[in-house]
């Protein structure tokens, strides 16, 4: 499979399916990890690769006491596995982030037997390295890698470390020259996600894995594992907690903040964009909240309209937007068709991705494309808004 061919499995088009909880296991005081099981005749569309992530979809109460649909993303948090009765297991951590509808219900009465919409497994935060540009889509099947070794560096803040832990885990069984540094930021040692784990990972392989905690409100034996992850201190974590000068990849998950920080930081030490790999669970936009239907846009045939022309399933749909409504295609496109595919609504998660085929369009943000994708014409349509009459996209491409 080529290079393209990978970074097209890993957009396949979003399906949501019903999936019951096998497990629910509490991992900190605030957050929690969530096991779904897959049943054989769904394995398939369930496959993934170490770094992606799913949406969950449930109807919870507003404060109102009224029904509101709700879609979460969620990294997964494991690497791949298949049972011999051809089932399979999608596990994500939740961590109850503060005033969040679906993540305080989950971590007070989420429990096994329950029974919520899991959208198949999409995303492009993934390791492109070497032979694993190829090897890679052997999705569920880790040890099938042949990966060239190589020395990769993530840098996670608090629930940042979902997705971090399961590519390592699977770097570092693909190939035994591999090493792999880990620097993961979390306010006190409390608040560490997966602890056992990452021991766990540090002792199988002492000498290839290195962690770094650094712990901002509990002071630590090192100082520079104490405070707030600055540009000061990443620059000295940088040049004193990293062993190999030769980085293959760098894997950035956490806050807007701080991914921005490494990004801008790592882009002055020269390291090339291709080699950063990047997620973020929240673009920190507070006048920018996360999205669940299309906002009421009313119609009104006497202004100035865009149209818009859009392909889904096979399935052509049309919408005209009123120029004056400024809003986005994917609002657009849920006024007449619900199951447009998307999840964050906020330009993070590349749910919602298409192809511009006929029009131009502006993006407000774009987090989730690669440079690659938005040179071929991929938008993200939560954040894409026409700047042309009329505009086509499609979501199947």
């Amino acid at each position: 499979m080529t290079a393209t061919a990978t970074q097209e499995a890993s957009r396949r088009r979003a399906s949501f399916h019903a999936l019951t909880v096998a497990e629910v296991r509490r991992l900190t005081e605030d957050a929690i990890e969530v096991t779904f099981a897959v049943p054989a005749e769904l394995a398939g569309q369930y496959d993934y690769l170490p770094g992606q992530y799913v949406a969950l979809r449930t109807t919870l109460p507003d404060d109102s006491g009224e029904p509101q649909e709700i879609r979460r993303s969620y990294s997964i948090c494991a690497a791949p596995v298949q049972f011999p009765d051809g089932s399979s297991e999608i596990r994500v951590a939740v961590k109850k982030d503060l005033g969040g509808l679906f993540s305080t219900w989950a971590n007070a009465e989420l429990a096994a037997g329950a029974v919520l919409e899991v959208m198949s497994p999409t995303g492009a935060f993934i390791s492109r390295h070497g032979g694993s540009r190829n090897v890679m889509n052997s999705m569920n099947h880790p040890e099938e890698l042949a990966a060239e070794p190589g020395n990769f560096v993530a840098i996670a803040a608090g629930s940042g470390i979902t997705p971090v832990i399961a590519i390592a885990r699977t770097l570092l069984a693909a190939h035994p020259g591999t090493r792999f540094d880990l620097i993961y930021a979390n306010k006190a040692a409390m608040d560490v996600m997966f602890l056992e784990e990452l021991a766990d990972l540090k002792d199988r392989y002492p000498a290839r894995l290195a962690l770094h905690h650094v712990l901002s409100r509990e002071q630590r034996i090192a100082p520079l594992m104490t405070g707030r992850i600055d540009a000061e201190k990443l620059q000295a974590l940088l040049g004193s907690a990293i062993h190999a000068e030769d980085i293959s990849e760098w894997f950035l998950c956490g806050p807007f903040e701080l991914v921005q920080l490494c990004r801008d930081t790592l882009a002055a030490r020269g390291v090339a964009p291709e080699n950063i790999r990047f997620e973020l669970f929240s673009t920190g936009r507070p006048d920018r909240p996360e999205g669940q239907i299309g906002r009421p846009v009313v119609a009104d045939d006497s202004a100035e309209q865009y149209r818009i022309t859009f392909t889904l399933d096979g399935l052509q749909g049309e919408v005209s937007s009123p120029v004056h409504a400024r809003e986005s295609i994917l609002n657009a496109a849920l006024r007449v068709r619900q199951d447009v595919p998307f999840a964050c609504a906020g330009g993070v998660c590349g749910t919602c991705r298409a192809k511009v085929l006929t029009g131009t369009v502006e993006m407000a943000e774009n987090y989730a494309l690669e440079p690659d994708e938005v040179d071929r014409g991929y938008v993200l349509t939560c954040q894409a808004r026409p700047t042309t009459p009329a505009v086509t996209v499609d979501y199947d491409v």
